[in-house]
């Protein structure tokens, strides 16, 4: 983690796929339906999930029982580590210039994350990917906020008014980045200032000056 300091520049509060993490819905569906899921796509969302995946999400599940549920949808015999990988394959990865432009952000700004995200995939490949610059998840942010231990999820208007009390933080002070605008719009009835990643963007091209 880094070594505490005083900045003097906004708060940037950041979502992590799709703005920090690149995620491709078609992947994970397309895993799911090769373990026997006949419509994953009506589960499995861009935005946000349903069903067993949403209970996870929120943290109304444990990975152990997301597992028993899903099995209902799946072919005899899959396997905890087989179902896990195939909803990992929802994340692409992150490109190692934006680790390096969270670092030279983080020198004068305190960063924090607030994710819709799962146990399972905070425990593994989340953690992996934000490992792969030589560095921890810790080192990139002061805090992070996930849907699962909040146990509320974007754009429920909760999950934004925790990071806040978690973090001392003012919503004015503050510049939230996500790639949905529904997000986006929560984030701004609360007093955030928002930027909107839309697709092909990158978050550090939309720093405000």
């Amino acid at each position: 983690m880094m070594t505490e300091k005083t900045y003097d520049k906004p708060v940037l509060l950041f979502d992590l796929g799709g703005v920090i993490m690149d995620i491709r819905r078609e992947n994970c569906v397309a895993s799911m339906r090769r373990l026997g899921m006949e419509h994953p796509e009506d589960l499995l969302g861009d935005y946000g999930q349903k069903g067993p995946f949403l209970a996870l999400e929120k943290g109304e599940i444990s990975p152990e029982e997301f597992r028993r549920q899903l099995r209902a949808y799946l072919r005899e015999g899959v396997t905890d580590n087989e179902i896990d990988t195939a909803f990992n394959d929802f994340l692409v990865g992150i490109p190692v210039k934006r680790l390096r432009e969270l670092e030279k952000l983080h020198r004068d700004h305190r960063i924090y994350m607030l994710s819709n995200t799962n146990k399972i995939m905070w425990d593994s490949r989340i953690a992996e990917e934000f490992r792969k610059d030589s560095h921890d998840r810790d080192f990139y942010f002061n805090g992070c906020v996930t849907s699962f231990e909040a146990m509320s999820y974007k754009p429920d208007r909760r999950i934004f008014l925790d990071a806040l009390d978690r973090f001392s933080l003012n919503a004015g002070e503050v510049i939230f980045f996500d790639d949905s605008k529904a997000n986006c719009e929560a984030a701004a009835a609360l007093g955030f200032r928002t930027v909107w990643v839309e697709p092909g963007k990158e978050f550090y091209d939309l720093i405000p000056s």
